[in-house]
């Protein structure tokens, strides 16, 4: 009997099972991320997950380095940046609690971010893909 996708709950490389793999791949962020992208690799559902990480929190961290060096040019006006940066770090921290929360409602079965996943998706799906 063959089959090509892995029993819900078979244990990842580590031991873990696809629940925990799925929520420990929002864990760091788009660090975890990386590392559940290869441990992951014979989970579709967790390199799902750990691809829509690198994703979105990838995208976060960029337009948080984006919006502090253009603030750091611009002086008194950088206060703007400065609390545009504050606002995309708690969107992408409560965006971080519902991925895990998420994760873990689902039993680790691939499902997209809250509010952002249809952007991130398509770019999640083509990540995980090129992985094998």
């Amino acid at each position: 009997m063959t089959s090509s996708q892995p029993p819900t709950n078979q244990p990842q490389p580590a031991g873990l099972d696809k629940k925990t793999s799925a929520i420990l791949s929002y864990a760091l962020g788009w660090l975890t991320g990386i590392i559940f992208l290869f441990m992951g690799k014979n989970d579709p559902d967790v390199k799902f997950h750990a691809s829509q990480s690198i994703v979105f929190f990838g995208a976060v961290s960029v337009v948080n380095i984006v919006l502090s060096i253009v603030g750091s040019l611009l002086g008194v006006l950088g206060i703007i940046f400065s609390l545009a940066g504050g606002a995309v770090a708690v969107f992408a921290v409560v965006v971080w609690i519902m991925a895990m929360v998420q994760a873990n409602n689902t039993g680790g079965v691939r499902a997209e971010l809250p509010i952002v996943g249809k952007f991130t998706a398509p770019y999640a799906d083509r990540l995980a893909s090129s992985v094998k």
